[in-house]
């Protein structure tokens, strides 16, 4: 009876120490997991809402805590290694500021600083009616059309670049919180050397337009461009009175006829 009691007594301390020792493993491990979780690292973030082409400085910018197991690839801890960089694209309050939102190192603030590797800046004359000059503001995608006369003197109208970023706005770089449409003397593009040709050519030859096309869109369309004839839905020319005058010379030249005239006395006319 004795050994039976020691034997149950055993059994039950085996499967407490098991118990106790399950829990005290899951507590470890759940501390673990809680120091992991809470390990962070600084990251540089901008304290306030940057432009385009501003130059960084120790004012424009804070360190945060960032999880260390979600790293930012680019990312600085340090906001003394930004200072004097230029900014490229816009960057949000709080955004994180990475390497390929800035421009190299040793640019120069300026319209430069934001051309993009093998792109070139070309400025556009615009005026209050070409196109949406108004509404196109730095960063915005457009299309450039031109109107022209072609090889046989007819007025055709075509689109010749597409998906083309503006750079500048009357010599503003920087996107303002305002949008409102208004009246500017040029606008800036960004364009290859191969489209800079195609744009240089298009304003001698023609009146350029932009149209402004969604931000996320960027398919080509091909188009034979629109020609007067077209527009008028090929309607046929009226005869005017110089064609009716003409037709009269050409039945008179077909029937001549002399008039003879004697004196103050005119003759009869004898047809040939």
């Amino acid at each position: 009876m004795q050994k039976q009691k020691a034997l149950l007594f055993l059994i039950i301390s085996l499967v407490l120490s098991a118990l106790t020792l399950w829990g005290a493993v899951r507590w470890v491990n759940r501390q673990i997991d809680s120091r992991v979780s809470h390990q962070s690292v600084k990251v540089v973030v901008a304290s306030l809402p940057i432009q385009a082409g501003e130059n960084l400085n120790a004012g424009m910018l804070r360190k945060i805590d960032w999880p260390a197991k979600e790293p930012i690839i680019g990312g600085f801890s340090d906001p003394s290694l930004l200072n004097n960089r230029i900014v490229v694209t816009p960057l949000a309050l709080g955004e994180p500021v990475l390497e390929s939102h800035l421009a190299p190192e040793g640019s120069r603030a300026g319209l430069s600083a934001l051309i993009g590797r093998g792109k070139r800046a070309m400025a556009v004359h615009v005026n209050d009616v070409a196109g949406v000059a108004g509404f196109a503001l730095p960063g915005n995608l457009v299309d450039v059309l031109v109107s022209l006369q072609d090889e046989q003197s007819h007025m055709i109208s075509k689109i010749v670049l597409q998906d083309v970023r503006v750079l500048a706005v009357a010599q503003d770089v920087t996107l303002k919180d305002d949008v409102k449409a208004k009246v500017v003397n040029s606008v800036t593009l960004e364009v290859t050397p191969q489209q800079a040709e195609t744009l240089d050519l298009a304003k001698a030859v023609g009146a350029v337009s932009l149209v402004l096309r969604n931000q996320v869109d960027k398919k080509e369309v091909i188009t034979a461009g629109v020609r007067k004839a077209a527009l008028l839905g090929n309607a046929a020319v009226p005869e005017t009175p110089i064609h009716t005058a003409v037709k009269a010379h050409w039945v008179e030249r077909a029937n001549p006829s002399i008039e003879i005239i004697r004196g103050t006395v005119h003759g009869s006319t004898v047809p040939q």
